[in-house]
């Protein structure tokens, strides 16, 4: 009788596409990388909310295009937080 539990998480990208889990390890990575940064340039101003939404608000994108757009995004914090 075949089995009827799911595959766990830890084996379902190795059988569907193996090049996924490479792909989200990737991203996770990335996404650590541009919040670091945001934190260490913006400091006390840090806001880990508006730092998701800034991520997510854009959809999907290539890593290339989401740290031009987190780059601008922490200009544009850091200018708002000058001009108070």
């Amino acid at each position: 009788m075949p089995s009827t539990n799911p595959p766990s998480r830890r084996d379902r990208p190795i059988h569907l596409r193996p090049g996924q889990a490479c792909s989200y390890k990737l991203g996770q990575l990335k996404i650590r990388e541009l919040r670091d940064r945001a934190k260490r340039q913006l400091g006390p101003k840090f806001d880990i909310k508006t730092f998701h939404d800034e991520i997510l608000s854009g959809g999907a994108l290539p890593l290339d295009v989401l740290d031009a757009r987190v780059n601008r995004w922490i200009q544009a914090q850091l200018t708002t937080v000058a001009s108070n």
